[in-house]
């Protein structure tokens, strides 16, 4: 409260609090993603955010992943799939 909205920021903190496991910021970022809010719109990465926050327990991300897969082609969301289990294996360094 009091403080003018920074989606750039936000994305920043949302990005560190999510490398470190964190299901909820994992959830944020996708969303951010998926409305280009502070980065570029990108299917792909709220898709790879969403599987990834999905897989940590958060069931409203399961929702949302499989809602963004109808707009997407098939080698999106292989790509999609790919760098969520490259950001899963590095330990979410390679995000």
């Amino acid at each position: 409260m009091g403080v003018k909205k920074d989606d750039k920021q936000a994305v920043k903190w949302f990005k560190l609090a999510a490398k470190q496991g964190l299901e909820d910021a994992q959830y944020m970022l996708a969303a951010k993603y998926a409305l280009g809010e502070g980065v570029p719109q990108s299917n792909v990465y709220a898709h790879m955010w969403f599987n990834i926050s999905s897989v940590n327990g958060n069931k409203q991300a399961t929702k949302y992943r499989d809602g963004i897969t109808e707009n997407m082609t098939p080698s999106a969301i292989e790509q999609a799939q790919s760098l969520a289990k490259k950001c899963m294996d590095s330990g979410y360094k390679d995000c």
